[in-house]
């Protein structure tokens, strides 16, 4: 994948750390069950956005809030391949980070929600 010598990974070009992300991506879509249900949940927000037509500042808010929950995905993923690699045993402190990287998973999944309603009650009144 990336090789062994950190020297060598710094200063790609960018069409190489492009394939890099997505080769991440793919990874995580791959693996995790919870990381697929957020794409399949970001296809109906899309979705939503082509019926409804809120406006630019609703898109960019449900953009933002989408984008946010994926990332945060692939970042609790990121955390938990590495935690499940450097210790692959139980371990109070590893489970303790792990719930965390979730939770900040749950919480932008709630907060993307309240957007995703706050823009349908909205655009149903006419603001």
């Amino acid at each position: 994948m990336h090789g062994t010598d950190p020297g060598r990974l710094k200063n790609r070009r960018f069409a190489a750390r492009l394939g890099f992300a997505a080769a991440g991506i793919r990874t995580v879509f791959l693996r995790e069950k919870s990381f697929r249900a957020q794409c399949a949940a970001a296809l109906a927000a899309a979705l939503v956005l082509l019926i409804v037509r809120p406006g630019p500042v609703w898109t960019a808010l449900v953009a933002l809030s989408v984008g946010l929950v994926l990332a945060l995905e692939l970042a609790n993923s990121a955390l938990e391949y590495l935690l499940d690699h450097l210790h692959p045993g139980p371990a109070r402190e590893i489970g303790a980070a792990k719930d965390a990287a979730a939770a900040a998973v749950l919480l932008a999944s709630l907060a993307a929600a309240a957007v995703g309603a706050l823009m349908l009650l909205a655009t149903r009144s006419g603001g």
